[in-house]
């Protein structure tokens, strides 16, 4: 028992210090995640035996198979068209572009990533908006904003969405759909309502700048037809196969590595096509998955998670309102924060063990962890890694998205997209 102590004890010391380190962003967030882990096996908390029975090779295939599809996707300029061609539908006006590229920007998250989204959308954004002479901060930040509502909406639109489908079996692509993706719908609306109102007096453009981008070709993008026409040919039947992956008996996560590795053999005759696609894998993605499953394990093993879901219960007493209340309010500020998904990654086994000890419906939780989770990462220009992208990528182009700028409209945002979800999941799974 004394072992056990001393040994949850350092468990709890050496993830504080990496989330300490993931937070402040000093070191590579996977280097961290990974010694980290090493460390839990190193000094005995840990087996290596059961550190690799913790890794969740279900997420990670998910998130690998999709990775290659939106890899080879992109390579055929399809985002570039679909952008262009919003701004000819908007007619060149600011505001109408504004909305059209959040609702595209939204729609593209829950279908494929935050993070690979912005990084195909931001360059047009800025391009166009330079073309208007209008100040690209409020379409980028309005972007920000979308994509973290818009994956929100399904099981492969976020991280923690990810982590919490392929924990929870009865969550099926389709659950998520039927449960989230109106919520979403409904903030994405709001949100985008008081976005293109508050920048307002920033959106306006001469008209010859206007029928400058009225000249523009759309089709002129598309870089590759051929290829166009796979990537979304075996797209589509990727996201079928998510559909009936229950009724299939299979994992989500061998639907998106068969959708990702049938398009390379589709498209990939040439070795050096493939070694190029499989280096634009997020690796440093995939190893920071596995470390922090392997930190978490340790802290399950040692029984800390199930002493913070007892101090929890007590709190709320077991009942369901109260508990997916409480999970949703503080995973939104801890992902304001915090990185989501080490959050997630501790939650998700602290829920079950909830479970265990007499909550007999989880699912609320479960939503209520979701929406906290991937809503939450909108108050900060920290709170998600696709918020530093687009950050990045505007300070590259002469255009600073500061911490307090983005604050002033990301928090306040978050808290109304939090407030309306609590709404949400009391009438819909409480009341």
């Amino acid at each position: 028992m004394k072992n056990l102590i001393n040994s949850g004890l350092l468990a709890g010391i050496i993830f504080i210090i990496m989330y300490v380190f993931i937070a402040s962003e000093k070191i590579n967030r996977t280097v961290v995640a990974m010694l980290g882990s090493l460390l839990m096996v190193l000094t005995g908390i840990i087996t290596q035996e059961k550190a690799i029975h913790h890794i969740d090779f279900n997420t990670l295939g998910l998130l690998i198979g999709m990775m290659i599809i939106v890899a080879i996707t992109g390579q055929t300029g399809v985002f570039n068209y679909i952008a262009i061609y919003a701004a000819k539908v908007a007619k060149g006006e600011p505001k109408r572009i504004l909305i059209i590229l959040a609702l595209i920007t939204a729609v593209c998250s829950a279908f494929l990533d935050n993070v690979t989204t912005v990084l195909l959308i931001v360059p047009v954004t800025i391009s166009i908006t330079k073309k208007l002479k209008v100040d690209p901060i409020p379409f980028l930040i309005t972007q920000i904003i979308a994509s973290n509502i818009g994956g929100t909406a399904t099981l492969i639109g976020d991280p923690p969405n990810i982590m919490i489908g392929s924990a929870v079996k009865e969550l099926t692509f389709l659950a998520f759909i039927q449960n989230l993706a109106p919520i979403a719908v409904i903030n994405l609306i709001v949100v985008v309502g008081i976005l293109s109102f508050l920048y307002r007096k920033k959106l306006m453009a001469q008209d010859s700048l206007k029928a400058e981008i009225m000249k523009l070709e759309p089709e002129a993008e598309i870089k590759d037809r051929r290829l166009l026409k796979k990537s979304l040919g075996i797209l589509m039947l990727t996201l079928l196969g998510f559909f009936m992956h229950q009724s299939l008996n299979l994992e989500s996560s061998t639907i998106a590595l068969t959708g990702g590795f049938l398009l390379l053999a589709t498209v990939g005759k040439k070795h050096n096509f493939i070694e190029s696609v499989l280096e634009k894998i997020e690796w440093g993605t995939i190893f920071f998955f596995i470390g922090l499953f392997i930190a978490v394990g340790a802290l399950i093993e040692t029984g800390i998670i199930k002493q913070i879901a007892l101090y929890c219960f007590e709190i709320t007493k077991g009942e369901v309102l109260e508990t997916s209340l409480l999970v949703l309010w503080l995973s939104a500020i801890i992902s304001a924060f915090l990185d989501n998904i080490p959050f997630v990654a501790t939650m998700i086994p602290l829920i079950f063990d909830m479970g265990n000890m007499g909550i007999v419906n989880l699912e609320p939780i479960w939503w209520s962890l979701a929406l906290g989770a991937c809503l939450g990462g909108n108050g900060t220009i920290i709170g998600a890694s696709a918020n530093l992208i687009v950050a990045a990528m505007a300070a590259e182009k002469g255009h600073n998205i500061s911490f307090v700028k983005y604050l002033k409209v990301g928090f306040p945002v978050m808290l109304l997209t939090i407030l309306i979800s609590t709404i949400y999941v009391y009438l819909r799974f409480l009341n």
